[in-house]
């Protein structure tokens, strides 16, 4: 079952298109039970998935991965960027740079979620997140 509402697509949507317009690229969406986005820039790809974090800047760490996307990207064999869009930032980080913390958590559990409690990834403030103000 997909939870993703059209404001969550949107939300993402401009997420992407503010970063591949701050680095002159072009994306596509891919499927829905894959990465969010291929980028294109020149001669060389990345993948990115683009996560909301309803949060401001100031108190949006640690930020939030799931690790089985953390799995997804790097075994694009692409480098591979992760994006927390925040209310008035968003965050970004080449995964090959970024240093986590590993535990269970998640949501709250929903009705014919299987993904709520998961292992996740937390990543806090670090010299490899970089930040582009809305």
């Amino acid at each position: 079952m997909r939870f993703e509402k059209e404001f969550d697509i949107d939300r993402e949507g401009k997420a992407i298109r503010l970063f591949c317009e701050k680095f002159k690229a072009t994306y596509t969406k891919l499927g829905d039970n894959d990465i969010d986005f291929c980028v294109k820039r020149d001669n060389s790809i990345c993948y990115v998935e683009v996560k909301g974090r309803n949060r401001n800047l100031n108190n949006a760490y640690p930020l939030p991965l799931a690790a089985r996307k953390m799995v997804k990207l790097v075994d694009k064999g692409h480098q591979s960027i992760v994006i927390w869009d925040c209310y008035d930032v968003i965050i970004y980080g080449n995964t090959k740079d970024l240093v986590s913390k590993g535990l269970m958590g998640g949501r709250k559990p929903r009705v014919g979620a299987a993904n709520d409690k998961e292992y996740m990834l937390y990543f806090e403030e670090q010299d490899g997140l970089f930040y582009i103000y809305k």
